[in-house]
């Protein structure tokens, strides 16, 4: 298994609020770890807020328990850093309200496990029947109405993008409690795994994605290339890839 991951600023904003973290052995008792956070746009301390929870969620595992999965440790995982960002924000008036996305996972025995708040995502990158990559998304938008009109065929993927009332519905940090996403699936068949924030998919479709990654000699081309695109294309937020290679190619 190898990885890549880039973060950029962006061309609009002035900071980056993303936090990127790539670590292909541990922390024990994990295998491995990714997560890719997006602190929310336009909140007191968005970078804060991913890089606290970040850092917390790493520190879980030096003291964590028997778990029956390893989507069972992450999840708690996460639940402690929701918990540890909560209460800074409360703690902190320049810290009040923050939040940020989160979305973890660490790869064992050909399955991937995973937890999930938000908007980031990840992708399972699979060859089609005509030998072109298919992007096949495993994690679950947390969007307020703009994901269920899209559901309901009353707004297309393109025109949500821009829709006003495009507001999450889940984020880490703002509450005490939290929903979290958590799951494993098979690896078979899956030729790369991409996690990326909504700088990445708001910019640039699924298509474009697969065609660059297809396209791309190595990782760190493919991790460069599709943030020069998402950058190409306005590049309207923070923009965080992290690519990891799975399979024989």
């Amino acid at each position: 298994m190898q990885s890549s991951g880039k973060s950029h600023v962006g061309k609009v904003r002035t900071q980056n609020q993303d936090a990127i973290l790539i670590s292909e052995v541990g922390p024990a008792p994990l295998p491995n770890l990714f997560i890719a956070a997006d602190g929310l746009g336009g909140h007191s301390s968005g970078d804060i807020a991913s890089n606290r929870a970040m850092a917390a969620f790493c520190a879980f595992f030096e003291n964590a328990g028997h778990a029956e999965s390893l989507e069972d440790l992450l999840a708690g995982a996460l639940a402690f850093a929701n918990l540890q960002v909560h209460e800074d924000s409360l703690n902190n008036q320049e810290h009040q309200g923050m939040g940020t996305t989160f979305t973890a996972c660490s790869i064992h025995k050909k399955m991937i496990h995973y937890v999930h708040v938000g908007d980031s995502r990840i992708y399972l990158v699979k060859n089609d029947a005509e030998n072109s990559l298919q992007l096949v998304q495993l994690t679950k938008d947390h969007f307020s109405l703009t994901a269920d009109m899209v559901a309901a065929g009353l707004l297309t993927e393109e025109e949500a993008k821009g829709y006003p009332e495009a507001v999450l519905t889940r984020a880490i940090g703002t509450d005490s409690d939290v929903k979290i996403d958590k799951g494993a699936a098979s690896l078979e068949g899956v030729v790369y795994i991409l996690l990326c924030t909504d700088g990445l998919t708001n910019m640039i479709d699924d298509n474009e994605i697969a065609n660059i990654i297809k396209s791309t000699k190595s990782l760190d081309e493919a991790a460069e290339t599709l943030v020069n695109a998402a950058l190409d294309a306005g590049g309207r937020d923070n923009i965080s890839v992290i690519l990891i290679g799975w399979g024989e190619e």
